[in-house]
């Protein structure tokens, strides 16, 4: 057998669950106009897609008369500076103690100012309200449920549908303690294969997002979590990954170097058997470092090239043996062994 760099894959398992989910309100009050045909359980809507509309007469007539007051405010502003230009040109011939704050009307025009002010602020609310008429998906989503239909009275704040967020989706998995030692310094970032639990196996890469900074106190597991990008393949032509979907996840842990693989057969009690220079057999203590697949990976003291590939049945230290070397194995029988 030969010395070998060998890259741990970790494995783990986790269910496909949305980044967020949101209860979508109503912002306004008043009548269901229309809704989306999309804005049903199961439908996706992209980001900004109006799901549905709330009745706008009085939001529309509320914006025009806040205009009319921002209007007012604004011409008794210019008329109120235009009074105090004047008196300040007065100002100029008259004695100082004669010149008051007052008489050079800038009370009225600070007044006059905040009055132009208030009215901006009443325009811009107006003119929110009239846009939250009509609600938008805050992002790429899947419908959950609907709670409004057309000629429903909703209030603000009235919980109009629930809807998951489609434009990422999370899976947090554990990683047991025994694992833990193999993960490599910079999982964080890194691309890991996910193989879905449906008939076919498909296969999709997610991302490793992040640690969530906790061991369990009962299982002693810690948990990472993954971020697949677009899960419901509405940018792209892949395979869609549904949320509920249970998925195995694997990725690259670290690189172990100058380890051997062996068979497992050929390890009993951290027992692997050599042959020396006279033919006989010999035990070595081995440490065995991980298991993967039907092979150990393994470290000790010990000639590669002696490793006995096919035992006899009852092998014991010092027994001779006959060597059969040939291009698949290198095996030792007994001598009383046929």
């Amino acid at each position: 057998i030969d010395v070998e760099s060998s890259v741990i894959t970790l494995s783990s398992y986790g269910e496909v669950q949305p980044l967020e989910s949101t209860n979508l309100a109503a912002q306004v009050s008043g009548e269901v106009e229309s809704w989306n045909p999309k804005f049903v359980s199961g439908g996706l809507v992209r980001r900004g897609e109006v799901l549905f509309s709330v009745e706008k007469d009085a939001y529309e007539a509320a914006l025009l008369l806040a205009q009319a007051n921002l209007s007012s405010a604004q011409a008794q502003l210019i008329q109120e500076q235009a009074q105090a230009d004047v008196a300040a040109r007065e100002a100029k011939s008259m004695p100082d103690a004669r010149v008051t704050d007052l008489y050079l009307r800038k009370p009225q025009v600070m007044s006059a100012q905040a009055s132009v002010k208030s009215a901006e602020a009443q325009l811009k609310i107006a003119k929110r309200d009239l846009d939250n008429c009509e609600v938008a998906a805050p992002y790429d989503a899947l419908i959950i449920s609907r709670e409004i239909s057309t000629g429903d009275y909703v209030t603000q704040g009235t919980t109009a549908a629930v809807i998951n967020n489609i434009e990422q989706a999370e899976i947090t998995f554990p990683i047991a303690g025994f694992d833990r030692v193999f993960l490599d310094e910079n999982t964080l970032g890194t691309k890991a294969i996910l193989t879905l639990d449906d008939v076919s196996k498909t296969q999709v890469t997610a991302t490793i997002h992040r640690d969530t900074g906790v061991i369990d106190s009962a299982t002693r597991m810690t948990h990472f979590v993954a971020r697949i990008e677009d899960p419901y393949a509405l940018n792209a032509t892949k395979p869609i990954v549904k949320f509920g979907t249970y998925t195995t996840i694997s990725f690259e842990g670290k690189t172990l170097e100058n380890v051997y693989r062996i068979p497992q057969e050929l390890v009993t009690n951290r027992t692997l058997w050599t042959i020396d220079e006279e033919s006989k057999l010999v035990s070595k203590k081995i440490q065995v470092i991980r298991e993967d697949g039907s092979d150990f990976l393994i470290q000790g003291t010990f000639n590669p090239n002696k490793v006995v590939m096919s035992l006899p049945e009852y092998p014991q230290n010092g027994m001779e043996v006959k060597v059969i070397d040939n291009s698949a194995d290198f095996a030792a029988s007994s001598d009383t062994a046929k």
